[in-house]
């Protein structure tokens, strides 16, 4: 009685460790980021919806794995689930990028619509490296911050400028400045050791950032809406009890749209934080715009020739 006793308790605990399920989730920005609040929610909803069947541990800030490693990590289980740049990927496909094509969507109403042409075509890239997209978050539109008032295309020359992908690095480039790969955590260190002079990016990062302390204008050129996305293994997911994929998945609708209207709001309220410590916040001219555009037109048209159908194919939707 007691030795099936004992294989009723150890079948018991067996059972128990193959339901519980332990991930860590790395993300690449700080806790203070609108997006790491957003994944700390979802976390949360989901271990208290699963209660505790699936446990999500979120290392922000690329404690765990750096942002440029995460995609792989998490296709080759390293990590079961994390979040990047989408456009970081655009070397892989343009489709990854389109987001962050100059000029392309450059409000929030634009920036759902290209998702919704997006998204599809995103998925089935992702499903070939084994990954599933969970949802996707814009970051504030994206502006100027220079260390002078910028009122043309020229002001911009020879400046030391600091870009986060691809798309961006080009973009600075054909405005005649030096471009620099430097990660969100890192811009401090980078301006005040002269490695940057300038950069574009959202008004949350320059506010997280304390941008002030190194820049003194904000012109917010509304360049861009780029999104983050949050992936996990297919393979990982699809071991989930089906109780448990279902609460994924509403957590993650839930997450998207949260961060959606959390962006929205990330856009006014940390403008005025660059304000309130001193940044000057200048619409930009018309001189300033035109050429801005004019160097997003070249991208586009050399984009065109380059492009995968598919990446093309977003596009086209998004025009419909």
């Amino acid at each position: 009685m007691r030795k099936i006793f004992s294989l009723a308790c150890a079948a018991a605990l067996i059972s128990g460790a193959a339901v519980a399920e332990e991930w860590d989730m790395p993300t690449p920005y700080s806790d203070k980021t609108f997006h790491t609040a957003n994944i700390v929610e979802f976390a949360k909803e989901v271990s208290e919806a699963s209660n505790g069947a699936l446990n999500i541990t979120v290392h922000s800030a690329g404690s765990l794995i750096k942002h440029a490693e995460i995609k792989n990590a998490v296709r080759g289980q390293q990590v079961k689930i994390g979040e990047f740049f989408l456009s970081r990927l655009s070397n892989e496909d343009a489709a990854y990028g389109v987001d962050s094509q100059p000029f392309v969507a450059t409000s929030y109403e634009d920036a759902e619509k290209l998702w919704a042409a997006q998204k599809p075509v995103i998925t089935e890239l992702l499903a070939k490296q084994r990954l599933m997209p969970l949802f996707s978050v814009p970051w504030p539109p994206q502006g100027l911050y220079t260390g002078s008032e910028v009122k043309s295309v020229d002001d911009l020359k020879g400046l030391k400028f600091r870009a986060y992908n691809a798309a961006l690095e080009q973009f600075a480039a054909l405005a005649g400045a030096a471009p620099t790969q430097v990660e969100a955590a890192d811009i401090p260190q980078a301006f005040a050791t002269g490695q940057v002079e300038a950069m574009i990016t959202s008004p949350s990062t320059g506010a997280n950032t304390k941008a002030w302390d190194f820049v003194s204008h904000y012109s917010p050129i509304n360049a861009w809406v780029p999104k983050n996305i949050v992936v996990v293994n297919k393979a990982a997911f699809d071991a989930l009890d089906d109780t448990v994929k279902s609460i994924v998945l509403d957590a993650a609708a839930k997450a998207e749209a949260r961060g959606w209207e959390m962006s929205k709001q990330e856009t006014s309220a940390k403008t005025a934080e660059l304000t309130e410590n001193g940044m000057i916040v200048i619409e930009p001219s018309d001189e300033l715009l035109s050429g801005l555009k004019a160097i997003g037109a070249d991208m586009q048209s050399a984009w065109q020739e380059s492009a995968s159908d598919d990446a093309k194919a977003i596009i086209e939707a998004f025009k419909q």
